[in-house]
């Protein structure tokens, strides 16, 4: 079946319905983390999402394999992928001041829900109702949502991790806190890939390719 927008060339109402929203998550490419420390490589947060997708996908593998659980692990993946793309319209708010204040927090995730309508808003009426549940949490999927948050967790401890093998003591106490909230989230999920995965992430690519 062909594209209802498909126009004939030349035709001057070429472009009427263009959807902006596939162009605009290209943008995520622009948008850089950690904007107050100093880092000795910068990461942006396309290469954090798609971190953050195959850590959450993992987990719900975990979950299924390990603990007889029925996650959909493409779910938790896609919702990875798309976790932060408001941040193309809020740009990155570093932790510090995002969590500054329950003021701040709360004013900010309106930000973050006015940011979603109008990256929603972007899309064709008729493919909406396929997005709405990678931005906003609903109720069957709330066990995803953490195992996403306990994901993009583990993103931040590996960021941080890479800094101290590079000598960068800016992110000593940044590993301390991020380590402590994802035990603190009692996932058993996560407990599992902190124990089975994260010691590798010390080790170079000799070490890693050894069998």
């Amino acid at each position: 079946m062909k594209c209802v927008n498909e126009r004939r060339k030349g035709d001057e109402t070429m472009g009427k319905d263009e959807s902006n929203f596939c162009a605009m998550m290209s943008r995520m490419k622009y948008i850089d983390r950690w904007a107050l420390m100093r880092n000795s490589c910068t990461e942006n947060i396309c290469e954090h999402s798609l971190e953050v997708a195959m850590i959450a996908h993992m987990l719900c593998v975990i979950g299924n394999k390990r603990f007889g659980k029925s996650l959909d692990a493409s779910k938790a993946a896609l919702i990875g992928m798309y976790h932060d793309t408001t941040e193309i319209i809020t740009g990155d708010m570093p932790t510090p001041v995002k969590y500054y204040n329950e003021t701040i927090q709360t004013v900010f995730h309106k930000i973050e829900d006015a940011a979603a309508e109008t990256l929603l808003s972007m899309l064709p009426e008729d493919l909406r109702e396929e997005f709405y549940g990678l931005y906003f949490k609903e109720e069957e999927d709330a066990y995803l949502w953490k195992l996403v948050k306990a994901a993009d967790k583990f993103s931040a401890l590996i960021k941080c991790m890479e800094e101290k093998k590079a000598g960068n003591k800016e992110f000593d106490s940044a590993f301390q806190s991020t380590k402590a909230s994802i035990i603190a989230m009692e996932l058993p999920e996560a407990d599992c890939f902190m124990e089975e995965f994260i010691p590798a992430y010390n080790k170079n690519l000799d070490e890693l390719q050894k069998r």
